[in-house]
Parts: C-alpha cells; structure tokens; sequence
C-alpha cells in the first residue's frame, strides 16, 4: 500500500459545521480515507458523516482531541458507537483499549507529550521515541498518530523515521502539512501515510485553481506522484503513427499493456502460411482491407473490423488493397511469422 492521504474534515482541530459539504467535494474526487475529529459537531451528525464515509467505500477516521481521561474515554466509546473504522490520538491507552476491545476497530493513539488545543506534541526526540516504542508493543495498538509538525524545535523527517523505525507499525503524521515537500517528507521517512484538513480548507496548498476541489486535486496528484501512480503515457493517433511507417511487413511497437504489445504494420501482398505455437493474435485493420486465409476458409476484414488468430491456428494474411494499416496486439515474445521462417520475419522490433 503506498502513502495515505486522510482527508480530515476539521479546521484548528475541530469539525467544521458545513463537513457535509466537503465530504462530498472529497468523495466525488475519490479520496479513500477521511476523517474528523471528535469536536465540533454533535454525535448525531458525526454518525451521519461516518455513514456517507463508509457508503462510498471509503475509510473512515475518528482523531481523538480531549485533553482529560474522562473525555477521552467518552470518545472512544462515541468512535464504538458511530461505527467508526480508526481511532486516531489520545494517549490514555491503557483507559482506552478495554473500551475498544471486541469492537474491530483499529487504534492509532498519540505518542509523546500532548499539550493544547490545538494540539503540541513536547518533548526530546528520544523520549518521544521511548513513548512510541511502549505503545506500539500493547496489543491492540495497530499503529500511531505522530504531532511530528507540531513538535518544536525537532528535526522533523528525523523524528518521523526514528518513531517509525522504533514502533515497526504503521505510522500516521498529523498536523501542519500544507505544501508537497513535507508530503515528500513524510514518504521518505518511512510514514504510512499524514493528515491535512485546516490547510486544504483555508486554500493553504499550492494549488491551480482556488476552492477546496482544487485543494484536493492538487494534493492527491502529488500523493499519486510520490506513489507512482502517474501515467508517463499520452495518447497516440493512428494516422500520425502510421505515416512513420515506409517499409510493410515491418512491424513497429507502438506500445505495451503488460505482457501484450501493440504493434503497427503496413502489409502489401500476401505472407506466408504459419502459426504460433503459444500466442493468440489480435488483427485490427486501420486502413485498407485485409483477407486472412485459413485451412478451412477465408475471411475478409475491413476497415474498423478486427479478427483473433488463436495459437496453433495455420493462417496466412493477405493485402487486399495496395498496403493495408493493421494494429497487432500480442505477446512481446512472439515473432511475427511463427513457425515460418522467410523474408517476412522479424526478431527484435523497433519502436514508434
């Protein structure tokens, strides 16, 4: 699984009263995992919030901000009830784990010292460290919620790697991250994932347009970009691609969809009869008109139209008209002409 981006629908640590409305801004755009926190809204329309979450599919996260024990309890107990599916934050785990147990739900409490609101995470990297090491050995701690921007004075990617390394579970940074490089930040030091919600709100990430929509777009292009999730590929035109193309029978790849190439070639005449032991041929024809011969028949194949040659079928492609464009999708080690071995055969092939 590559970083996460958790949504939190929540402005200076609270939910914001119009969630609702971003939740579906944010759902429309396929974010996966959304959050809020604990504040800010009644419990009711938290639920509700929660419900439309996990309606699309989409992982949901509760972030615990109470300050005193009794508080945090009622929050785990409130993350129970609505249905959540991860509890962020909090530091009382030994309160808060009986009130999770049996309830599937995963919990990712806060290491270190937590002070404020909004919240501070204080303390030395080594007894921050200490703190997570501890917490992730309990049984049902499933990961962390590192405050690592928040944290004073620190060597941020140094703590974020250190709590990492030190909990050998998933890692979640909070807080303050508003721009691609600490996004980068976090990934190369080993998070599973990070938390913006005031930032993307308030249109505090560099982004091509104003809104939150933009916010949003921005933020998941760099996501996908640290993952490798962006395509280099751009589209191609046949006609264009096929006017590079000056000799026939000489196929030219064009590109590769997993173990299958697509290749392009202009045929004049006729092949030679052959067939490929283990690789099924695609033949769509671009331009011209194409016969393909076989033992038992022949059909003839227009423009636009297409025709599967499976493997170990004998055939033998004929140019009906002076050359005839054909798109080719097959195997990247096959050979173009089989089990024949003529004028016509190929070995390595160039590219378009």
């Amino acid at each position: 699984m590559g970083l996460r981006f958790i949504f939190m629908l929540t402005r200076n640590d609270k939910t914001v009263t119009d969630a609702m409305t971003h939740l579906e801004t944010a759902l429309s755009l396929g974010v996966r995992h959304i959050g809020f926190k604990d504040v800010g809204l009644p419990v009711e329309e938290l639920k509700a919030l929660n419900k439309a979450i996990q309606a699309k599919g989409a992982t949901s996260y509760l972030e615990v901000v109470s300050l005193d024990r009794d508080s945090e309890v009622a929050s785990a107990r409130a993350a129970v009830e609505i249905g959540m599916d991860i509890l962020l934050g909090g530091t009382r785990v030994d309160d808060v784990l009986p009130v999770l147990a049996g309830s599937g739900l995963e919990y990712y409490p806060f290491p270190g010292k937590i002070t404020g609101h909004p919240s501070v995470l204080e303390g030395t990297i080594e007894e921050i460290v200490a703190n997570a090491r501890d917490l992730a050995s309990r049984n049902g701690v499933h990961g962390l919620d590192l405050l690592a921007y928040r944290s004073p004075d620190q060597n941020v990617p140094e703590l974020i790697e250190a709590v990492c390394d030190a909990a050998g579970k998933p890692v979640i940074v909070a807080g303050s991250i508003a721009d691609k490089d600490r996004i980068a930040a976090v990934h190369g030091a080993g998070a599973a994932g990070f938390t913006i919600g005031t930032a993307a709100l308030d249109e505090e990430y560099p982004a091509d347009g104003r809104g939150l929509e933009a916010q949003l777009t921005a933020i998941l292009r760099d996501v996908a970009n640290l993952n490798g999730h962006l395509s280099p590929f751009g589209k191609k035109g046949l006609d264009a691609a096929f006017t590079t193309l000056s000799e026939t029978w000489s196929p030219r790849v064009a590109g590769q969809v997993n173990n299958m190439q697509i290749k392009l070639a202009k045929l004049e005449g006729a092949s030679t009869w052959h067939f490929h032991e283990h690789d099924d041929e695609l033949f769509l024809v671009h331009d011209g008109r194409l016969l393909m011969r076989f033992r038992d028949r022949e059909e003839v194949i227009e423009a636009g139209e297409f025709i599967v040659v499976p493997h170990g079928v004998e055939h033998c492609p004929v140019a009906l008209t002076e050359t005839c464009e054909v798109v080719l999708l097959a195997p990247a080690t096959g050979v173009n002409t089989g089990t024949a071995i003529d004028k016509h055969r190929v070995g390595e092939l160039a590219i378009v």
